[in-house]
């Protein structure tokens, strides 16, 4: 994948969307990571919105947005990082929260993904900590 290919972005619930988004939330946090699959899988789901990235015709890259402003479960496949797909669902979270009203986004995030979030305005909030063995931060963005 190269810079220019389109990436699309789709919103779907959980029944519309599970297929592929549990297959790279699978590939990134369970096998690459070494999530315990009891963690990674959860009632939330069920009430979230979630996104998928789309490049070639291949589901790439997944997030969930929580009826509370929770952004969570933010998966790229390998070959996709670093091509702006992350960005691309983050935003598009973001967008469907600002529709819905929401003026507190939060979320957990990997210590090697700060610098991301940064960029979409979230801040650091409190200390580091570990949640499913990987350290993590929370951040958030107030709507402005």
């Amino acid at each position: 994948m190269n810079n220019l290919t389109p990436i699309k972005v789709e919103l779907l619930d959980w029944q519309k969307a599970q297929a592929q988004a549990a297959a790279i939330r699978r590939a990134v946090f369970i096998e690459e990571q070494s999530v315990p699959e009891e963690l990674e899988w959860d009632a939330d789901d069920a009430t979230s919105l979630h996104a998928l990235a789309w490049a070639n015709g291949q589901a790439v890259a997944t997030g969930r947005l929580l009826p509370d402003g929770h952004i969570g479960r933010m998966a790229v496949l390998k070959p996709h990082r670093g091509h702006g797909v992350g960005q691309a669902v983050l935003l598009a979270l973001m967008h469907a929260a600002h529709e819905r009203g929401l003026n507190c986004l939060r979320l957990h995030a990997q210590i090697d993904a700060v610098g991301f979030y940064q960029r979409q305005g979230f801040e650091v909030q409190g200390d580091e900590y570990l949640e499913a063995g990987i350290p993590h931060v929370n951040m958030e963005k107030k709507a402005r």
